[in-house]
């Protein structure tokens, strides 16, 4: 009577074993992971821009807000300008003036410039044979070419600039967030239109001269963006309105 050998064992055993123990590892990764992206989110979705569309929303009611406080601010100055002289004598009145006048708080009118910057069309494209194909930033104006304009017009004796509807004084700032623009607590957007009242020879010759503007001409040459520089003889600015306290300050 001859014993038949047992069979060897096969692999399908095992391989189930293995199978198994591989879908519960990767299901609990998957529980682990969707745990994980529910707590970072807080119940948001983490793949929608709500919420930059909600600081955006925030920052335009921000700033209806401020151009609000900015016209009450105004009248307010008004009344306290009318007040002082009335009590003050000639000379205080006459010092008064020349203050407002050098603070940029009265409007100001006269020869000047007008300089206008755009974006360039959404589509643009080349206009110029061998030059790449425009990026998203090759199409848009940055923080620099309004800062640009404004320091050439500056350096070309501006006595007042106006930049969008509000007037620069010293403590003002021209910041860019994206393609809109942030002034003195407003928002803007393009075109961006910049006034100065002093010798148009002279800015004008400043702003021909500036390297940055020059750069900037060649992206206006090679992908349409916008630029645009008027004379005038009667040119007028307004005075700002907003507030002029110095909050903090440091001495080198």
């Amino acid at each position: 009577m001859s014993i038949l050998p047992e069979p060897a064992p096969t692999r399908a055993g095992g391989t189930r074993i293995v199978g198994r123990a591989l879908t519960c590892t990767v299901f609990a990764l998957a529980g682990l992971l969707f745990y994980v992206s529910a707590h970072a989110a807080r119940g948001t979705d983490l793949r929608t821009d709500d919420s930059l569309l909600r600081l955006s929303d925030v920052i335009r009611q921000r700033s209806a807000q401020n151009q609000q406080a900015q016209a009450q601010l105004a009248d307010q100055q008004e009344r306290a300008e009318e007040l002082a002289q009335q009590q003050g004598s000639p000379a205080d009145t006459a010092l008064l003036g020349a203050l407002q006048q050098g603070s940029a708080l009265e409007p100001l009118a006269g020869p000047g410039l007008t300089v206008t910057l755009n974006d360039a069309p959404p589509n643009a494209t080349a206009r110029i044979p061998g030059v790449p194909a425009p990026g998203v930033n090759d199409l848009v104006i940055h923080q620099q070419d309004i800062q640009a304009v404004v320091n050439a017009l500056w350096r070309g004796g501006a006595e007042g600039i106006q930049v969008m509807d509000q007037r620069l004084i010293s403590t003002s700032a021209v910041r860019c967030v994206g393609n809109t623009l942030l002034l003195q607590g407003r928002v803007y957007s393009p075109p961006y239109v910049i006034r100065a009242v002093g010798r148009t020879e002279a800015l004008r010759s400043a702003v021909d001269a500036d390297p940055t503007i020059r750069n900037y001409l060649q992206y206006v040459q090679a992908y349409g963006l916008g630029w645009k520089v008027q004379e005038s003889g009667d040119l007028s600015v307004p005075g700002y309105s907003g507030t002029v306290d110095l909050r903090s300050a440091t001495g080198q």
